[in-house]
């Protein structure tokens, strides 16, 4: 004769509606970075043309933000669906995917540590690189001038990186009007002009000038990296937590 028993486990609401939360901000925010990053490719024709995308020869800000859109969206969608359906599969995906993040951003932080001058001598290739292609990619351009601004620095190690880049080199064959120039982003305003002309420029390289910054804001990168820390650590704890009762209600059950 066959009969059923029931246990007294239960899947916890709490953990299950928190992971929920925790998951559909995710979710929305990798679908706004989705948004954001298709936007700016449509502006930039590159929906129209995707060969456009193999012409960059630097580095294309938008392909982070698609990047980082997809990993959100994927993850936050695995984690809604996970703890509403009560799917194993699911949470077991977000939770390994998380604790991956977790691992590979640790290891990053400790290589960078250890061999700071490999990641010197990689950090001054990408400039560079980018220098190169500063007139191909307007969102790249802007991203360089927002970092020379910011940090009053121009070019990788000085100014002179700029002869890189076609349209400010002092060879010969350069028509450009901007030859042996620099971008304005390098340029000091003088604030007692009307006109806040340009009286000189930026000496200090932004390699150099990111390394200064560095330690002056040790505390503010900790605590940014202990707050996503502590995120990470919260959401792999709400999914194991809510495997566990899964896993409790499935044992319970017998025939």
């Amino acid at each position: 004769m066959h009969y059923y028993r029931y246990s007294t486990a239960e899947v916890s609401c709490c953990y299950k509606y928190l992971l929920f939360s925790y998951n559909i901000i995710f979710w929305l925010s990798g679908m706004v970075l989705l948004g954001i990053g298709l936007w700016a490719w449509s502006e930039k024709g590159i929906l129209s043309d995707i060969t456009k995308v193999t012409r960059l020869h630097g580095f294309d800000p938008v392909w982070l933000v698609l990047v980082v859109g997809v990993i959100m969206f994927t993850l936050g969608f695995a984690g809604c669906v996970g703890a509403l359906r009560e799917n194993i599969c699911l949470l077991k995906f977000f939770c390994g995917a998380i604790v991956l993040i977790f691992f590979m951003e640790l290891a990053v932080a400790v290589l960078a540590f250890l061999f700071q001058d490999w990641v010197r001598d990689r950090a001054k290739e990408f400039f560079e690189n980018n220098i190169k292609a500063y007139r191909d990619d307007i969102d790249l351009q802007n991203l360089i001038d927002s970092l020379q601004k910011a940090n009053h620095c121009c070019g990788a190690q000085g100014p002179d990186d700029w002869d890189l880049n076609e349209y400010f080199n002092c060879t010969g064959a350069n028509l450009s009007r901007e030859k042996c120039g620099v971008p304005f982003s390098c340029c000091i305003a003088d604030p007692a002009s009307p006109a806040e002309r340009a009286t000189e420029t930026y000496v200090k390289g932004c390699i150099s000038a990111l390394e200064a910054w560095l330690p002056r804001n040790i505390y503010i990168v900790a605590g940014v990296f202990l707050v996503i820390s502590i995120l990470q650590i919260f959401g792999i704890y709400l999914a194991r937590t809510l495997m566990s009762d899964i896993d409790a209600v499935k044992a319970g059950f017998r025939f």
